[in-house]
């Protein structure tokens, strides 16, 4: 694993001159252009064949080609990107793409947050004890000869909803899992109720918990199907996301919705010292009885916060001007810097 004295080193080396830099997938829009409203350079790590998107955006101050996004991990790109004094930021496809523990043993470029989280966040039975530890309430966990109803499979990792599928019987789950038996997935029952991607950020140097936004995923094929009549004889639904939707929720629900992100903190700096760094999201369900069930949790800035790209009703509230959580990333990036604490929250 990479030291965090050796990133440190790197840090150091930077003199206080700071590029923020991800790769072009994602959130990378609202990544970079947040950190131009406080006032960082920007640097875009794509293939050929995305660069075009980007640059009608005109967010990055400086572009880096790559075959592949793995190539990252090669030396020449991490010795151009340090060159750069670029901190990186880690999202969803940035994790897919490089791989945690790609991240955690080979990645030297600093990056937002602590690396330890990718251990705890891509492992199910780790996350699953990061949850139930912190007191939050999780779906049940089954094994195949006891599914009694509905359940979720889930494959480990994070791709887009597309590994995950639904069955109700013992019977069914072996007919779908057929190929991948050995693969790791988890068994859950599946909980009914609304359902609300709750993003927050949390900051080591505030040591402060901010509610910054929720929103609903829109899925293909599952959400085009509900029109049509008896669907259940000629489809199979399938989970893939294809955009966010937001969502606001009844303000009688915050207390909890606080005290679950709390929760989570506070555990995480049991689990993994220094714990949870930055932008997180709990993925739960709201039963008809008001009870939340979280079902799993990214640690990192999740997709659905580019819908606030001009802030939430919640940052609007609390910041009385637009704060997008790229925009968040970079103003604790910026207050570190000015307090001489970056080494707390980049590893």
């Amino acid at each position: 694993m990479i030291s965090q004295e050796r990133i440190k080193e790197i840090l150091e080396s930077y003199g206080g001159e700071i590029t923020i830099g991800t790769i072009a997938s994602h959130s990378a829009l609202q990544i970079l252009h947040g950190a131009r409203q406080e006032g960082f350079d920007t640097l875009l790590i794509t293939t050929k064949d995305r660069e075009k998107l980007y640059r009608n955006f005109n967010v990055a101050n400086f572009t880096l080609f790559v075959e592949n996004f793995k190539d990252i991990l090669s030396s020449e790109v991490q010795d151009e990107l340090i060159e750069r004094n670029c901190v990186l930021i880690p999202h969803g496809s940035f994790v897919e793409y490089i791989g945690p523990k790609n991240i955690l043993d080979k990645l030297e470029v600093p990056c937002f947050g602590n690396r330890l989280v990718l251990e705890w966040e891509s492992d199910r039975r780790k996350e699953r004890e990061w949850l139930t530890s912190s007191g939050l309430k999780m779906p049940r966990e089954v094994k195949p000869d006891e599914i009694d109803g509905p359940v979720i499979v889930k494959f480990f990792g994070a791709k887009g909803g597309r590994d995950f599928f639904l069955a109700s019987s013992e019977e069914e789950y072996w007919d779908k899992i057929r190929g991948r038996e050995k693969e790791p997935h988890v068994i859950q029952e599946y909980v009914v109720g609304t359902r609300f991607y709750l993003h927050y950020f949390y900051s080591p140097l505030n040591d402060e918990i901010e509610f910054t936004g929720s929103d609903i995923r829109y899925e293909s094929n599952v959400d085009g199907l509900t029109r049509i009549p008896d669907w259940e004889k000629y489809f199979s639904p399938t989970y893939v996301v294809t955009g966010n939707i937001p969502v606001i929720l009844r303000e009688s629900l915050l207390p909890e919705v606080f005290e679950m992100g709390e929760r989570v903190v506070k555990k995480s700096k049991e689990l993994f010292y220094p714990g949870m760094i930055g932008p997180f999201c709990l993925e739960t369900v709201c039963t008809d009885g008001l009870e939340f069930y979280v079902f799993e949790i990214s640690a990192r800035i999740v997709a659905g916060t580019s819908l606030y790209v001009w802030g939430s009703p919640y940052t609007w509230v609390k910041y009385n001007e637009p704060m997008s959580t790229g925009r968040r990333i970079a103003l604790e990036i910026k207050r570190g810097l000015e307090t001489n604490r970056e080494s707390e929250l980049i590893w």
